[in-house]
């Protein structure tokens, strides 16, 4: 990052410093059991790539699966997003909006009148927030800030009331509860979480409707009964905490609004939550499927995971190599052998990057391009090509929430558009939950139990050489795994996870990724506490094994923060 005499940001390096190779270790493995082990890719995104695994296996065999799995699997992808998307908002990126110790000198009876004014949510008296005020207190008092220890409290950049710091506060730790209420829904389907089982050709919990508990595994009518408990209880915090929150503390945040957006403006989704079982066209696809370039919304293009000439990995400043380091490899030829090489200017470890030079490699992210265009993936993506496509259930919630801030419609790339995408689509996600709940139940009232199909089990009837490719939209965005079968076994792995697209370096033309191009022209008010990179670079949700660090231009480090 280099800033300029009026602490503005001029030029931004994002680096990946750890390489897991999992498309190594997959090699020569069974593919049905891919699942297993991509699942291992992320911490919190564990079930969208075991899902986006097999369902490229199943592409690759001509699986089907029966309309159960696909209610489920569904389900089980809608509650990730959930609860991904309010864990990222209250415990990973709110603070960096919300001021925790000025919560001390708020009003409990303001705080209260506040938050009645938003919302009809029952814990909102002043006595609750007196209570909760009380407890941060003990905290403050005691030296030991807990959960609220890392934070620039009365950084300049701070702009909510005290009320409103109150209010957040305690809806903050109210999501750490109700967070492990919504993982249940993985458990109840997927045996645990995180990790939960998957299966090629369906799911692995088979139905009875007559049983009790399900200790076996069996999802039994209680069990059915508890999910649609769970997903009640997400359309109520998410309409009545969530969303007024981000109104609210976006109203302060206005200028948020304008500036550090997107790469270009070019955003990228794969689509996913197909309503029918087996039919992956776009017009299946509840979350939109498309590429806008360069901000042009008149224009949505069709996206196609299998044109080698639309999708490529690039490493001309990666640390892998290629044979020909100017040529991108679509995934089903790609390649992952790594070559850390130092650059001229660089001084550190492989773990620990000092200093970094732009015009070498510098990341283990690789370069992921559409048709050459560096794109941003997640939620802003989804909805700024359902915006733009006109989906009603898309454009109308965007169009309200400009409304309500009185933003216009350009005021979607940025940082604040980004956070404020997020939280629509968890309310989205929350009520099509409620959707395929009741579709599955409606099926199995009409008789049909079936989850899983192992008709194509046996390997000796599989084709001796085939090409799968499988997508979902993860939390984070779009989520593709290309797998090379050949005599029974992986051949070839590749994925392109939502982050190597957000924050790859640059490719073999220079041009910037996401992340880099977010960061340009941010002013910050005080470098030594950059409180404004992390508004920025947090709303992309970052899922990265590893630490973002932020240095001076001699290698010491500033400050050292933990991403997922």
């Amino acid at each position: 990052m280099n800033v300029d005499d009026e602490n503005v940001i001029r030029n931004a390096v994002s680096t990946g410093t750890m390489w897991r190779g999992l498309e190594v270790i997959l090699k020569g493995r069974d593919p049905r059991d891919a699942w297993a082990f991509t699942q291992r890719i992320c911490g919190v995104c564990t079930g969208t790539h075991a899902l986006t695994s097999v369902r490229a296996v199943e592409d690759a065999l001509g699986i089907d699966i029966p309309e159960n799995a696909n209610s489920i699997r569904n389900i089980m992808q809608l509650a990730l997003q959930v609860h991904d998307h309010i864990v990222h908002f209250y415990h990973l990126h709110a603070l960096d909006w919300v001021d925790v110790v000025s919560a001390l000198s708020a009003d409990p009876v303001e705080t209260s009148q506040l938050a009645q004014s938003i919302s009809d949510w029952p814990l909102s008296s002043p006595g609750y927030f007196r209570d909760l005020q009380n407890k941060l207190r003990n905290f403050v008092e005691s030296g030991q800030l807990g959960l609220f220890r890392n934070a620039y409290w009365g950084h300049p950049a701070y702009q909510l009331p005290p009320a409103a710091n109150l209010m957040a506060v305690a809806h903050y730790l109210e999501a750490l509860d109700f967070q492990k209420e919504i993982k249940k829904i993985h458990a109840i389907f997927g045996g645990k979480n995180p990790h939960p089982n998957w299966l090629v050709g369906g799911v692995p919990c088979p139905i009875n409707v007559d049983g009790v508990g399900a200790a076996s595994g069996v999802v039994s009518m209680e069990r059915l009964n508890l999910v649609k408990s769970i997903i009640d209880q997400s359309i109520a915090f998410t309409e009545q905490v969530y969303v007024p929150d981000l109104l609210a503390i976006a109203s302060f945040y206005k200028d948020w609004g304008f500036g550090g957006g997107l790469s270009s403006q070019s955003v990228l989704s794969y689509g996913d939550i197909p309503d029918h079982a087996n039919d992956y066209s776009s017009d299946n696809l509840m979350l939109p499927r498309g590429a806008i370039v360069n901000g042009d919304l008149s224009r949505v293009e069709d996206v196609d995971l299998r044109d080698p000439e639309e999708i490529q990995e690039q490493v001309a400043h990666s640390w892998y190599q290629y044979d020909d380091e100017n040529v991108g490899l679509h995934p089903w030829d790609g390649v992952t052998e790594p070559n850390f090489v130092q650059g001229p200017n660089y001084r550190g470890t492989k773990t620990h990057i000092e200093q970094l030079d732009e015009n070498a490699k510098y990341s283990w992210i690789k370069s992921p391009r559409w048709k050459g265009h560096a794109m941003e993936v997640g939620p802003l993506a989804r909805y700024i090509i359902g915006y733009a496509r006109n989906i009603p259930e898309f454009r109308e919630p965007t169009e309200a929430a400009l409304r309500h801030l009185d933003l216009p419609v350009a005021a979607l790339f940025s940082t604040l558009g980004r956070t404020a995408a997020r939280g629509l689509e968890c309310g989205w996600a929350a009520h099509k939950m409620a959707y395929f709940y009741d579709k599955l139940i409606a099926n199995i009232r009409a008789g049909d139990i079936s989850t899983a199909n192992v008709d194509n089990w046996d390997p000796s009837t599989w084709p001796t050489d085939v090409k799968g490719v499988g997508f979902t939209e993860a939390p984070r965005g779009a989520l593709g795994h290309w797998v090379h079968i050949q005599d029974r076994k992986i051949e070839n792995y590749q994925c392109i996870v939502p982050t190597t697209w957000n924050a790859g370096p640059r490719d073999v033309d220079g041009n910037i990724g996401a992340y880099e191009a977010s960061l340009l022209d941010t002013p910050m008010a005080d470098p030594e506490q950059p409180l404004e990179i992390l508004r920025t670079i947090h709303s992309f949700d970052p899922c990265l094994a590893c630490s973002t660090h932020v240095m001076s231009e001699d290698g010491e480090d500033l400050v050292s923060v933990k991403v997922r």
